[in-house]
C-alpha cells in the first residue's frame, strides 16, 4: 500500500508538469483550432532561460520561474505573430506543417547556440526529505506540486473572472460574433499564446529541477505526452487538460514502478489510441460534427 501511495505521489509530481504543458495545447486549440506542436519546444526554452537565470543571474527559484515565464510568454506571442497569424485563413494542414517547422527551428536553433550537450541543472532547491509513515516526499516534489496548483488556480481565475478571460471564451465560441461585439480577436489570440507559453516556461524550469538535466531536444517527448493528456481530457477544455496531465503522469509512474520503465512511453500512446477509439472528444469534451 505504501509503495502504491509513493508511486501516486511521484505520478502527481510528473503529472502536474504535463498538465501545465497540456494547458497551452488546449488553450490554443480552443481559440483557433490549431495543434501547436512547437509548444513542447517553448517549454524546452523555458528550462534554458531558467538555467541561465539561476547560473548567470544567481537568482533563486521564484525569480527564475518568473523570468522563464515572461520570456516564454514573449516568445509565444512572437511565434503566433510571425508564423501563425499569416496562416489564419489557410488550410489546417498548412498551419500544422508550419507548427512542425517552428518546432524544428527552435530545437536546432537552440542546439546551434548552446550545442547539443546535456547540461546539469543548478541546485536551487533544498534536498530535504520528509518521511510520512512509509512515504518519502522531497522538497522538490512539494515545490513542483504547489507551484503547478497555484498556476492552475490563477489560470482559472484569469479565464473566468477577468475581461481577458471573457474575451478568450467568446472568441473560442465564435470569433466573428466576438469581433462584432467589439472584442479585438488578434489581441485575444496573442493573450492566449502568451498565457499558454508562460505555463510551458514554468513547466520547463520544474522539469529541469525534477530531472536535474536539460538538452535542446528535451521538449519532444514531454510535448507529445502533454498533447496526449490534452486529448485524453478533451482538447479545448481547460479542466480536461489538468485531469489528463495528472492521469498520464500517474499512469507513467505506475508502469515504471510495477512493470518495466521501457514500456512507459508505449503505454501513454496506447492510452491515446484507446481514447480516440472509445471517446474521440476526450473525457470532458463534447462530440461535435464538423465538415471537412
Amino acid at each position: 500500500m505504501d509503495q502504491l501511495l509513493q508511486q501516486l505521489i511521484n505520478g502527481l509530481s510528473l503529472g502536474s508538469i504535463y498538465a501545465l504543458i497540456a494547458l497551452g495545447y488546449t488553450m490554443v486549440y480552443g481559440i483557433i483550432n490549431l495543434i501547436n506542436f512547437a509548444h513542447g519546444d517553448v517549454y524546452m526554452l523555458g528550462a534554458y532561460v531558467g538555467f541561465a537565470a539561476i547560473t548567470y543571474g544567481h537568482v533563486s527559484f521564484f525569480p527564475a520561474l518568473v523570468i522563464a515565464m515572461a520570456a516564454c510568454a514573449i516568445l509565444g506571442v512572437a511565434i503566433e505573430r510571425i508564423a501563425y497569424k499569416p496562416l489564419r485563413n489557410a488550410t489546417r494542414i498548412a498551419a500544422l506543417i508550419t507548427a512542425i517547422g517552428v518546432s524544428l527551428f527552435l530545437e536546432y536553433g537552440t542546439m546551434f547556440f548552446t550545442t547539443a550537450q546535456v547540461r546539469s541543472y543548478p541546485k536551487v532547491l533544498s534536498d530535504k526529505i520528509f518521511h510520512l509513515g512509509g512515504l518519502v516526499v522531497n522538497m522538490q516534489q512539494i515545490y513542483i506540486i504547489v507551484t503547478a496548483v497555484i498556476l492552475m488556480i490563477v489560470l482559472q481565475f484569469v479565464v473566468y473572472k477577468t475581461r481577458v478571460g471573457k474575451a478568450m471564451r467568446a472568441v473560442s465560441i465564435d470569433a466573428d460574433a466576438a469581433q462584432l461585439m467589439g472584442i479585438n480577436v488578434d489581441r485575444t489570440i496573442s493573450y492566449t499564446f502568451a498565457i499558454g507559453s508562460a505555463l510551458a516556461g514554468a513547466a520547463g524550469i520544474l522539469v529541469g529541477i525534477y530531472y536535474n538535466s536539460i538538452d535542446p531536444l528535451m521538449g519532444i517527448m514531454p510535448g507529445l505526452k502533454a498533447f496526449v493528456a490534452a486529448v485524453f481530457g478533451g482538447i479545448g477544455v481547460i479542466p480536461g487538460a489538468m485531469i489528463g496531465g495528472v492521469f498520464i503522469g500517474i499512469a507513467e509512474t505506475l508502469v515504471s514502478g510495477y512493470g518495466n520503465s521501457m514500456y512507459r512511453d508505449a503505454v501513454v500512446f496506447a492510452i491515446l489510441i484507446l481514447v480516440l477509439i472509445v471517446k474521440p472528444s476526450g473525457l470532458l469534451g463534447s462530440n461535435t460534427k464538423e465538415k471537412v
